[in-house]
């Protein structure tokens, strides 16, 4: 495995531990949806939350890992999420989070974490679970 791999998944470890920690269950870890992948879905008793872990060894210049997740991946996370709850006919507060992960490859553990809950909204419309019109909404409760 890649370098970059193992210190993803290590990132991936380092926020499961988080989530644990402030109650949390891990639900799945890298969901996949075609090409589209969730690195984190965590669920407590009101919420389900899907993660994306940025971990990275170094900052470069002043960008904190967190601030790779572009509109783009956002947007990705969102179709993901919206069919992870389809299918599994999910009814809770949904919301989006961002970990940003600074791991130090001297001491092999993790030097600073940056959780970012509710991190965005998705623009991307998710179908009630109740509705067969094929019309797109957002359902929140």
């Amino acid at each position: 495995m890649a370098l970059h791999n193992e210190i993803g998944h290590l990132g991936e470890d380092a926020t499961c531990e988080y989530l644990i920690r402030r109650g949390y269950k891990i639900v799945a870890r890298n969901y996949r949806l075609g090409n589209i992948e969730i690195d984190v879905i965590a669920e407590n008793e009101t919420d389900i939350v899907f993660v994306e872990v940025k971990t990275r060894t170094t900052t470069f210049g002043d960008v904190n890992p967190e601030q790779y997740v572009d509109a783009h991946k956002r947007r990705f996370m969102a179709v993901a999420g919206n069919a992870y709850i389809k299918h599994n006919r999910i009814d809770k507060t949904l919301r989006f989070d961002i970990a940003g992960i600074l791991w130090n490859k001297q001491t092999g553990s993790v030097a600073d974490i940056h959780y970012y809950e509710n991190a965005f909204s998705p623009k991307l419309r998710t179908v009630k679970p109740s509705s067969y019109s094929g019309e797109w909404r957002w359902h929140r409760r």
